[in-house]
């Protein structure tokens, strides 16, 4: 039996992130530009959003680039956001292909404006489709997210529209990049690195981290499915003890 087929797919988590990483260093391992890993976890991208599709997977979030990432080389940045430019110009048809509407996350903004085209292109090319949503995470940190929520709240407050004590965890929700995405259940993060490298801080609190060793580049469905699987072998009790929860 492939791994596929054990999937109970009403059993899927409805909301998947991931955190890319590693493409640096497989292409060290292969004696090439930190680029070459970049322009080779492409195909990763493609086969892992078409494979959550497949599935049955609502929302993909994807961390592209974070805020910290423009500490890197220039080289590499300008390598990075030039191929984010060809990636989703090229993907376009693929995306609609599949159904799959694309949005973003992040301060996006402060992208060169070659990239905010690209990426509003692809957002607006494809905003009918209804298959499933893939968020791109780009220029995204969650200490950013989560300030940008307190002051918008502590504005609030000072104009008298709301009292501090007032506040709740879903009003806080509400004023987050991800106010109209739903929690993801599930993060993966290829690679061997065991943190959450400022990524969805507030929304993964109940969320399951799985951890591999695999590269992003040579991440494919069947690594997907695995973590899946082993999303699914999991309990998940949300402070509850197993005696308490009611399995369906």
């Amino acid at each position: 039996m492939d791994l596929k087929t054990q999937i109970d797919l009403p059993r899927l988590p409805k909301h998947i992130a991931v955190i890319m990483d590693g493409n640096g260093r497989w292409a060290k391992q292969q004696g090439k530009p930190r680029v070459f890993g970049h322009k080779n976890g492409v195909q990763s991208v493609r086969e892992i959003t078409e494979a959550c599709a497949e599935l049955g997977v609502e929302y993909l979030t994807l961390y592209a680039f974070s805020t910290e990432n423009w500490s890197r080389p220039a080289f590499e940045v300008n390598a990075l956001m030039t191929l984010l430019v060809e990636t989703v110009r090229k993907e376009i048809k693929t995306l609609m292909d599949n159904n799959i509407r694309l949005t973003s996350i992040g301060d996006i903004e402060k992208l060169p404006s070659k990239t905010q085209k690209a990426l509003k292109e692809g957002m607006h090319a494809t905003k009918g489709n209804k298959r499933m949503t893939l968020v791109l995470a780009l220029n995204y940190s969650s200490r950013w997210e989560i300030r940008n929520a307190v002051q918008q709240l502590s504005s609030k407050v000072g104009r008298n529209e709301l009292k501090s004590e007032e506040i709740t965890d879903a009003m806080i929700s509400e004023h987050l990049a991800t106010k109209s995405i739903p929690d993801p259940e599930l993060l993966i993060r290829t690679s061997g690195e065991c943190r959450i490298s400022n990524f969805l801080l507030w929304q993964i609190a109940y969320a399951e981290l799985y951890f591999t060793d695999v590269f992003w580049p040579e991440f494919r469905k069947n690594n997907l499915y695995e973590a899946i699987l082993d999303f699914q072998n999991r309990e998940r009790r949300f402070g509850k003890t197993s005696e308490q929860i009611v399995t369906k």
